[in-house]
């Protein structure tokens, strides 16, 4: 092992050391010869000469290197060459020197493991290639000087040839013809061309080819393309990229051979059409830099297809895998995705690899899906996480989708609902239980009465509209509370001189008028109200209202009108959970009490006539209704 590193590094250091005499001995015009430098290198293998200023070269000057196997005498100038047989020989390359004719030697038919051949030439003849024994040639950057002989001739010579691998790259070529028989050809690169949507029009002699090479042409018509792989009947592989390819699914239909697995429509203006014109046992799609926006619903399933790459295009939203559910490497990069619709996780089970990235993500609640799918996945988003950065909103331009995160609660309109409808039920159950308790209804009932009432007295007695008082005192209290009314209260109130005005309901209610209304118009009417208050007293239904009605008018009016007699000692469990304004008014408003003692009557008397006792601002005597 030792020995066999020590000559290839001296066969390094060798060609160094000749480039550098070879230079030397040109400058000074002088012709050297090293047979004798490379018969001391029995074991050399490998001999680089590339890159010197070689004019000729006579192969007996290796006849001693018998295990020579790579030689690379390119970029010289060589022009003349005398050929040996070098049987060991597996790499020649003599391209790129000054050859005016291709230097094939007959010698060369009997390298039998000779696998490359690299050379070039000035002009390229027909019979340069019959004495050679050839699987594989390529021509590149080939320029046409002379165009005054038949092309025809030079496509036949070509298209006729009797091996497996032709490539003609980068030689402005705009036509070639199909062979005139059945062809041995396996693969053909025609790229970096002028061929046109003609070339093997109705060609059925390439029944071999399995490789088809058309990058960058001037090819147009898609549909016309796969009219001319129907009859390849072993193609496997079309390449035809960089084109000028489009689809028009109104006007043509397209037929591809069934055995065409790899297609590469890569950099044409192909549009969304183009899902209409796909062959259907393709198992790898390239659709990459077109003008694809959506992918549509009603296309044809693609069963066998397992690789897809749909990059730089204008898509909005990872497609679905609803055609191709074997699909497992999807690359969608470069487009216009801002947030990858659910459908695709949903369809999509057998991705293995996903290239997302460098897409303007909207990063909200939608995208929480996504990147659920990278967490489940294990490493299935290629170039994760760096290439998967949120666009909008404005405040997260720029976070990379790890370190974006939304609550649970914000994003999961289920449990959003369930949670919205559980509260909605405890709040209509405690708005109910607290209506139920405080009477609330009852309250809404008594103001609507109480709002209409006011109207209607309005638009039917336009003179009330003046605040004209007629009664010093409206009394409200319970009918099993009227002997003490009648006997004590009025009686002590009223006087002959007729100084004071009480306003009672069995004299100066209205027949004909709602029970309401005259509750309205008494107390309006009145300067005060007097409660007389007793157990009775909060078990009538219409003292509760007086006492609302007048409620009321003490907030509306920000006037002292409410004057409170404690009949009798009312327990706090008697008063009704509704009579809370009752409760609040015994809390914070000072009230007469009813002594038992007669004689503290007089006192009690007094203190009630100081409280009604006021003069009513009208000038006209006092009207008994």
């Amino acid at each position: 092992m030792g020995s066999t590193t020590n000559i290839f590094l001296f066969a390094c250091i060798f060609t160094f050391t000749l480039w550098n005499n070879i230079q030397l001995s040109v400058e000074n015009e002088f012709t050297a010869h090293y047979s004798s430098n490379f018969s001391s290198l029995p074991e050399l293998r490998v001999l680089n000469l590339s890159h010197n200023l070689i004019r000729e070269l006579d192969f007996n000057v290796f006849k001693f290197n018998e295990k020579l196997e790579c030689l690379d005498l390119s970029h010289n100038n060589l022009w003349n060459m005398c050929c040996q047989t070098l049987a060991s020989l597996r790499h020649l390359d003599l391209s790129f020197n000054k050859f005016k004719t291709l230097p094939i030697c007959q010698e060369f038919g009997n390298m039998l493991n000779l696998e490359y051949l690299g050379l070039s030439a000035t002009m390229i003849r027909k019979s340069d290639f019959r004495g050679s024994s050839m699987k594989a040639l390529i021509l590149e950057h080939i320029r046409t000087k002379v165009f005054y002989f038949s092309q025809d001739i030079l496509y036949k010579a070509f298209s006729d040839m009797n091996i497996e691998n032709l490539t003609i790259s980068d030689a402005y070529m705009p036509h070639m013809l199909c062979p005139s028989h059945t062809s041995l050809f396996q693969y053909l690169d025609f790229s970096y061309n002028a061929l046109t949507d003609e070339v093997f029009k109705n060609c059925d002699t390439l029944i071999h080819l399995k490789m088809l090479i058309l990058q960058r042409n001037q090819l147009e018509n898609l549909s016309k393309v796969s009219s001319m792989t129907s009859k390849m009947k072993s193609l496997k592989h079309l390449e035809i990229s960089r084109n000028l390819l489009y689809y028009d699914e109104n006007e043509n239909h397209c037929h591809w051979v069934e055995t065409l697995a790899k297609l590469n429509l890569s950099s044409n203006k192909l549009t969304d059409s183009v899902f209409g014109c796909l062959p259907i046992n393709a198992q790898i799609l390239d659709l990459q830099n077109n003008q694809i926006t959506t992918v549509p619903k009603d296309i044809t399933e693609l069963k066998a297809l397992k690789e897809l790459n749909i990059a730089f295009n204008r898509l909005t939203e990872l497609p679905g895998c609803s055609h191709y559910r074997g699909l497992e490497l999807l690359n969608i990069e470069e487009n216009s995705i801002l947030t990858p619709s659910s459908d695709f996780f949903h369809s999509c089970q057998n991705i293995r690899e996903l290239r997302g990235g460098h897409n303007p993500f909207q990063c909200s609640c939608e995208l929480r899906d996504f990147v659920n799918f990278e967490k489940k996945s294990g490493g299935r988003l290629v170039g994760w996480p760096e290439s998967y950065v949120c666009e909008y909103p404005d405040g997260l331009k720029g976070t990379q989708l790890k370190d974006f995160q939304l609550s649970e609660l914000s994003c999961n309109t289920t449990l959003l609902l369930v949670i919205a409808l559980v509260v909605t039920v405890v709040v209509v159950a405690v708005t109910s239980f607290l209506c139920i308790y405080f009477d609330v209804m009852w309250y809404l009932k008594m103001m609507w009465q109480w709002t209409q009432t006011k109207s209607r007295v309005r638009k039917s007695h336009p003179e009330d509209l003046q605040s004209i008082l007629h009664f010093h005192a409206f009394i409200s209290y319970s009918e099993r509370d009227s002997l003490w009314v009648k006997n004590h209260l009025i009686p002590n109130l009223e006087k002959e001189d007729g100084s004071v005005q009480i306003c009672l309901h069995e004299r100066n209610f209205i027949p004909g008028k709602s029970i309401v209304e005259n509750i309205i118009n008494c107390i309006e009417k009145s300067y005060k109200s007097i409660f007389v208050l007793s157990p009775n007293f909060v078990q009538s239904e219409w003292c509760h209202y007086e006492l609302s009605f007048a409620h009321h008018k003490l907030f509306s009016e920000s006037c002292n009108s409410l004057i409170l007699i404690l009949l009798e000692p009312i327990p706090q469990y008697l008063i009704p959970a509704r009579y809370h304004k009752l409760k609040a008014l015994m809390a914070k408003r000072t009230y007469l009490e009813w002594p038992k003692e007669k004689n503290k009557h007089g006192l009690f008397w007094a203190n009630l006539k100081v409280a009604i006792n006021t003069n009513l601002p009208v000038s006209t005597e006092m009207i008994v209704v």
